[in-house]
């Protein structure tokens, strides 16, 4: 599915039934993860990307050629249209740009971005703290509140995989926290959920990689090109040390932790 033109996608295949998309450097400097996961009964696509331009990224083919892809390997899936769900890691523009492009296909919903959207569509009964359900078909997806980053922010966990979808709430980047207490309070939370899940947590993936492969160096925003790129995969245990940085720090707008993994910035 890669292609051949310059802002083709890259896409790889996790497992079977799921897909991790990057939206390429050429087309937008924050070369956002996008996620794709396929249930018996719908699939989950996690953020749309940075850009509402087929021609520059081009999304619903992608989406539409990795769907078709899949339905070929499982034709036990009777439902016509496929449905396809999208939603977001949270509500910045670099993440839902390519909603406009989803919107008009069959059989698609797009989840709205607003904090009362998100909890109305999956349903939390107190936000954030409540961890709630999302079934695919045979594939359960937690879906657990993550404000601080961004007030709609939801971490996401497929029992299947093992992964934490963490978008921009920890990654191999700079952690922007908008508010300090609900940043730490969603930190606390994901630790508690690691700590005691409904299946292993084996690992987190976000939704960019700013830190390059010597500890504690970032590409600065705005780079696109970025040679020694840090891996993606963040183990659980980096939660701790997501919290302990939190710990030192007080609040003060532009302050930073530097960490070998990641940088946290305040940026209220």
């Amino acid at each position: 599915m890669s292609g051949q033109g310059v802002n083709d996608p890259v896409v790889v295949w996790l497992d079977a039934d799921t897909v991790q998309v990057r939206q390429p450097k050429t087309s937008h400097w924050e070369a956002p993860f996008l996620y794709l996961l396929f249930g018996r009964e719908r699939a989950l696509l996690i953020d749309t990307g940075a850009t509402s331009d087929e021609a520059v990224f081009p999304l619903r083919a992608t989406v539409e050629g990795l769907i078709a892809d899949w339905l070929r390997r499982n034709p036990v899936v009777f439902v016509r249209p496929y449905p396809l769900v999208v939603a977001h890691s949270h509500a910045h523009g670099d993440h839902i740009a390519g909603d406009a492009l989803l919107r008009d296909r069959p059989g698609t919903t797009v989840v709205g971005t607003s904090p009362a959207e998100v909890i109305g569509f999956f349903g939390f009964p107190t936000w954030p703290d409540a961890a709630v359900t999302y079934d695919l078909g045979r594939r359960v997806i937690d879906v657990i509140g993550g404000p601080g980053h961004e007030p709609s922010a939801v971490v996401f966990f497929d029992r299947q995989t093992g992964i934490l979808f963490t978008g921009d709430t920890v990654l191999p980047a700079r952690l922007y926290v908008r508010d300090l207490g609900q940043y730490r309070a969603t930190i606390e939370r994901l630790i508690r959920f690691r700590d005691d899940p409904p299946a292993p947590v084996r690992e987190l993936r976000g939704a960019h990689i700013e830190m390059s492969t010597e500890p504690g160096v970032d590409y600065p925003a705005g780079t696109v090109d970025q040679p020694n790129e840090a891996p993606l995969p963040l183990r659980p245990r980096i939660l701790d040390r997501v919290l302990a940085a939190l710990g030192e720090l007080r609040g003060t707008p532009g302050e930073r932790v530097v960490t070998k993994r990641f940088i946290v910035v305040v940026d209220c």
